[in-house]
């Protein structure tokens, strides 16, 4: 019990320490130190990899896999919608040229449940 205890307890100041490192990241890129942005990037992803915890949701988008860079849109990032084949928005890390593809997931669960809703009217 006690082991199962002390592996929680690490969880929980890993995700502190992540979070702090992203925002003091996120700080940098304001003032345009790049290279501080990557190591506190680096630093936060290490962390998560060793204690084996998932990265925060609201982190994992911004950052680029390839360069380990914060992706700031506008700034580093491009940022694009589009519609052909299926609706998806396109993130480009300028740094490296790493293309990200983002369904757009709401619409289409929108989508689907209209149909459901019409099917379950029909079978009554």
């Amino acid at each position: 019990m006690k082991y199962r205890r002390m592996l929680k307890r690490a969880k929980k100041i890993a995700l502190e320490r992540i979070e702090i490192l992203m925002n003091l990241a996120e700080e940098e890129a304001k003032k345009g130190n790049w290279k501080r942005v990557k190591r506190y990037v680096s630093l936060a992803r290490r962390i998560a990899m060793k204690v084996r915890v998932r990265f925060p949701k609201k982190w994992k988008r911004r950052i680029c896999r390839k360069c380990n860079t914060l992706l700031v849109y506008g700034k580093n990032a491009r940022v694009r919608v589009k519609s052909r084949r299926y609706p998806h928005v396109v993130i480009t890390c300028l740094e490296c040229g790493r293309i990200y593809r983002i369904p757009m997931i709401r619409e289409k669960k929108e989508k689907m449940q209209k149909k459901r809703i019409s099917n379950n009217i029909f079978r009554l």
